[in-house]
């Protein structure tokens, strides 16, 4: 999520030098961004306990830095920010809001209201040093090349359903996450496969992370003809590139949503016990591209802010969330003027 905000720095602040330091498997997506170094911490091997946070410190400070953005506000980075400050060195810090985010998920005498979106959160801790920047929605990555070595053929035109410009649509799909409460249940998720399957054109690619999920994906790849699976077949810098190519991505809160919206394309998000007004929304995205489980049903979302708290008789919230709600709302993102009416049916079931 930060990215839009470096983004917005470099737009904003011509020569800036932004180095980024962050642990080596999250380096694919900071590299992403032209002119930005990338610093990879080893926080089980050479940076790991008190002394590898010292050597780090020696390290980044060997860069000759202005100031230390900290935006992951951990007591790692705590005992960092105490380093720079001995040294001179400028810091601010992220708010992470905790406090407005308790009141958010509390059983009794809670105030469902939007938070601070995290984008600005870490905008804020940049103004705080001195560089204000307003996000805007072009702070977003180019379409990057097609991953040739990703050993997935790129689809032409086949016709039929139609992306805004005019070709075969490229779709993918992201059916899970780190928790329970944020997945949606696999029959859902086969019946809303099934439809996208009744679409000439449209090419589904499973997006997904373990093992146990990529044998899933790859039984559902073999079951419905238009779907092909994505996880396990190469790194997380070629899936970025696939996703990069898209037209559209149905992700759950989790971070393929966010990695979707680092390309300014189209990110439908499904809710299950969590919900964006604690300030999780993929950047860019109308507000109608939220589609929330029932409250009416399920009034203690949210649960938690992660996802992590999931009350006795929730398990299946997302359950709540029609099939054909997001089948209709890929329709009306994909191709506004011929929106099927399953859109407003699912809308009005819903609420």
């Amino acid at each position: 999520m930060a990215v839009h905000v470096l983004l917005a720095l470099q737009r904003e602040y011509p020569g800036i030098r932004l180095t980024v330091a962050t642990k080596k498997g999250y380096t694919p997506v900071f590299e992403q961004i032209p002119g930005v170094r990338v610093f990879p911490v080893d926080t089980r091997g050479a940076h790991r306990g008190l002394g590898g946070l010292w050597k780090l410190y020696r390290e980044l400070l060997a860069l000759k830095p202005d100031a230390i953005a900290d935006l992951h506000a951990v007591l790692r980075t705590h005992i960092l920010r105490f380093f720079f400050r001995i040294s001179g060195v400028r810091v601010a810090v992220l708010d992470k809001g905790r406090k407005e985010k308790r009141r958010l998920v509390a059983a009794r005498g809670r105030k469902l209201a939007p938070l601070t979106p995290t984008h600005q959160r870490y905008a804020a801790v940049f103004a705080a040093l001195g560089y204000p920047v307003e996000l805007r929605p072009a702070d977003v990555l180019g379409k990057p090349p097609w991953p040739e070595a990703i050993g997935i053929p790129k689809p032409g035109d086949d016709g039929g359903f139609r992306s805004r410009d005019g070709a075969g649509a490229n779709i993918g799909v992201a059916p899970f996450a780190a928790h329970a409460g944020k997945c949606y249940p696999e029959k859902e998720m086969k019946r809303l496969l099934a439809l996208l399957q009744e679409e000439k054109g449209l090419r589904v690619y499973l997006l997904g992370g373990g093992p146990e999920e990529t044998r899933k994906l790859k039984q559902w790849e073999r079951e419905f003809q238009n779907c092909t699976c994505v996880a396990g077949k190469g790194s997380l810098g070629q899936e970025l590139q696939l996703i990069g190519n898209l037209d559209l991505v149905v992700s759950m809160d989790s971070g393929n949503g966010h990695l979707a919206a680092l390309f300014g394309i189209p990110v439908i998000t499904l809710w299950g016990v969590t919900h964006p007004y604690a300030g999780f929304a993929p950047f860019g995205q109308p507000r109608e591209n939220s589609l929330l489980s029932d409250r009416e049903q399920f009034p203690l979302i949210p649960t938690s802010v992660y996802g992590n708290k999931v009350p006795p008789g929730y398990e299946e919230v997302m359950a709540s969330i029609p099939p054909e709600t997001v089948y209709g709302c890929i329709r009306g993102a994909l191709a506004p003027d011929t929106a099927n009416q399953a859109s407003t049916t699912g809308e009005s079931e819903r609420k």
